[in-house]
């Protein structure tokens, strides 16, 4: 059996994420188009807003081709999968939601360009770490990208993946397969690990280690890999790519959190943004992803520039919100994106801040909200409480 079918093998007898039976939560959160124009400002903030991009979900897994389907009704989504499973899994979800916007195809992604398409939007999120070949398939994926294309991935983060990587070494050691009794066993044995272990954490806080098959994913699965922010950023370029922004930037920036507040905050804002990110990455040391936007090397898109600020539309994502009890004295709210998981990730805001913020509707730019600043936007910004995109 080669590598590839080992994989796809993996995934036949454990789908994953586990199947779900219908999408109404996705459909209820997607109602109107507040998070569409989020996420288009993420991966496009320099370009007017649209909805009807040609969409690649690439290792869509057992939902999340009918996810971004269901998410952009205008659009048009492709999912490729290797496992006859998972895509029955989609297909039943299409069915039942009559998905006429979404195609499926068994299909490696290293092989992506047998359908001779291009794509504005290509999707690869927990995929491209279990290829025998990572770096094959990112160059696959970055040949099916149009040129002002935008590529989100996400790839294993070592450090954080720390306890993972001991008890993958531990089922390697005792011989442990993916069997329903041998997981089973291990579950039954995970409960009993010392209490300091690398891995309780995440035992403890994260919901995919509740379902057996996402554990099999984890500990069990026959290849992974992970990597560090200058090994991520190594792989992009080396693929033809280049790196745009993490998804959720604040937990990689010095400005943000416990870190600016100490010496060293404002040592590493001196620093190049990528020796920043190696830097807070080890700082905080319990990052088990990585998500980021990436475009082409030769991309027409402009970068942001933080001279047009007033021309910028702030739009607040829904996982924001604003507390205002039991504050320090002169602060007036303590914003929060609830997506983060350092829960040092907050920003206090003054009473006027605060009226600033309370301005923004996702229509109207900086330079026509009164008493709005270039220095107050970047907090924002810098803190995943607003996005930024063009008028």
């Amino acid at each position: 059996m080669s590598a590839r079918d080992e994989i796809a093998e993996f995934y036949e007898h454990h789908p994953y994420p586990p199947p779900i039976s219908d999408l109404d939560a996705e459909i209820a959160a997607w109602s109107d188009d507040t998070r569409r124009r989020v996420e288009h400002a993420r991966m496009w903030p320099t370009s007017a807003y649209r909805d009807d991009h040609e969409i690649l979900v690439a290792g869509c897994g057992t939902s999340q081709a009918a996810r971004y389907a269901v998410r952009y009704p205008c659009a048009r989504v492709t999912g490729i999968d290797l496992s006859p499973a998972s895509l029955q899994a989609t297909r039943r979800l299409a069915e039942r939601h009559d998905l006429t916007n979404l195609e499926l195809h068994e299909l490696p992604i290293e092989e992506v360009a047998s359908l001779g398409r291009s794509f504005d939007h290509v999707v690869c999120t927990g995929v491209l770490h279990h290829l025998a070949d990572p770096g094959t398939g990112l160059r696959a994926l970055r040949e099916v990208l149009a040129p002002a294309g935008a590529l989100r991935l996400m790839v294993y983060a070592t450090y954080g993946r720390y306890g993972v990587h001991l008890m993958q070494d531990y089922c390697r050691q005792l011989g442990i397969t993916p069997t329903p009794g041998e997981i089973a066993d291990l579950v039954a044995t995970l409960r009993e690990l010392p209490t300091g272990h690398p891995l309780s954490h995440a035992l403890r806080d994260t919901p995919d280690f509740r379902d057996d098959d996402a554990l099999a994913d984890a500990l069990l699965n026959p290849r992974d890999r992970s990597y560090t922010v200058p090994e991520l950023l190594a792989f992009v370029e080396t693929a033809g790519l280049r790196f745009g922004r993490w998804v959720h930037q604040a937990p990689y920036l010095p400005h943000c959190g416990a870190l600016a507040e100490t010496p060293h905050g404002h040592r590493m804002a001196a620093m190049a943004p990528a020796d920043q990110f190696a830097a807070v990455e080890l700082f905080r040391g319990t990052m088990q992803r990585h998500s980021a936007v990436v475009y082409r090397d030769d991309s027409p898109l402009a970068s942001l520039d933080w001279d047009d600020w007033r021309s910028f539309v702030p739009i607040r994502p829904d996982t924001v919100i604003s507390v205002e009890e039991r504050l320090p004295a002169n602060v007036a709210a303590v914003l929060i994106n609830q997506a983060h998981v350092d829960r040092d990730l907050v920003m206090f805001v003054s009473a006027s801040e605060k009226r600033v913020f309370e301005q923004i509707d996702g229509r109207t730019t900086l330079g026509t909200i009164s008493g709005a600043s270039l220095e107050f936007g970047q907090r924002l910004w810098w803190h995943d409480l607003v996005v930024v995109g063009a008028a």
